[in-house]
């Protein structure tokens, strides 16, 4: 498969899994709610809207020859890419594993400590910094912002202070 045909290839599947987002969305109410806010399917189908209107886009220029991409014939995976690809592959799959047991913010936290210091090499002040904060603005976007719970695990007593904040 070349690097042309992949871009062609995960275009397509992306707009049809956002079509298919996007029907399952309405089965909720995806307008305003007056005096509660968003209905519980606005957000998940104006996210599918947009990634719909990005892979349109992407078609266009893919159709056109616009991005270096959409002209490169060369194999999409060589061996350098599966030296990255493979590591990066089963982490997300630890990390979701992780998620039934010690909740999604503290997998989140060791996936991206794992990535920024040991994938990416970056040193340790930045991979910390940026493994701690995310978790947690991750937690007040989700949380207090959109009112969605995501699975805590058995971290779940280390979030009781932060819920007083919120709640």
């Amino acid at each position: 498969m070349t690097v042309r045909t992949a871009e062609l290839a995960m275009t397509l599947l992306l707009a049809a899994f956002s079509v298919y987002l996007m029907a399952k969305s309405a089965e909720l109410d995806i307008g305003w709610i007056k005096g509660e806010g968003p209905g519980g399917g606005a957000w998940p189908f104006w996210l599918a809207a947009g990634m719909l209107v990005c892979c349109a886009v992407t078609l266009l220029r893919w159709w056109r020859g616009i991005t270096p991409e959409s002209r490169d014939r060369e194999a999409f995976i060589g061996p350098a890419t599966a030296k990255i690809l493979v590591p990066t592959v089963l982490s997300i799959a630890v990390m979701l594993g992780l998620t039934h047991v010690i909740g999604i913010y503290a997998a989140i936290l060791l996936f991206l400590l794992f990535y920024l210091r040991f994938m990416g090499r970056h040193g340790w002040a930045l991979s910390l910094g940026l493994s701690l904060s995310a978790p947690v603005a991750t937690f007040f976007f989700f949380e207090a912002a959109l009112r969605i719970l995501l699975p805590k695990g058995i971290t779940e007593p280390l979030f009781y202070p932060l819920y007083s904040l919120i709640y």
